[in-house]
């Protein structure tokens, strides 16, 4: 079953010295994970301060700077991870640093239906 590890937590909670070393203890683990064909991807995202949101409504795009919505705790990145059960996702999210002063939201991924193997472009489909 694959999962996204959503992590959330205050942007000014960490130093620049602890910052590296979640980084690094954060690397660490999806170097293990990955040996042993549980990690897809993961990533830090940017500060909240750099994100674009964007709806649609009639019709018109609304781009706005910053996130959708305020909140004490921010989205600051995500691991997606392939592993046999919701107990399995849950013992990964408590190891990584972020847990210990944020929160480590677990998702399952849904399922899509085969896509059918063709090279049709995005502007055939239109």
């Amino acid at each position: 079953m694959k999962y996204m590890l959503l992590i959330y937590g205050s942007e000014d909670t960490w130093t620049e010295q602890e910052r590296e070393d979640c980084m690094l203890e954060s690397m660490a683990i999806s170097d293990e994970l990955e040996s042993q064909g549980k990690w897809i991807a993961s990533s830090p995202l940017f500060p909240v301060s750099s994100a674009t949101s964007l709806r649609v409504r009639n019709g018109k795009r609304q781009i706005t700077d910053g996130p959708f919505a305020e909140t004490v705790e921010q989205l600051g990145g995500y691991y997606i991870i392939d592993v046999v059960d919701l107990d399995e996702a849950l013992s990964i999210a408590e190891r990584l640093p972020p847990s210990k002063k944020g929160t480590v939201e677990i998702r399952p991924l849904f399922p899509l239906p085969a896509r059918r193997a063709s090279n049709i472009t995005a502007e055939e489909t239109r």
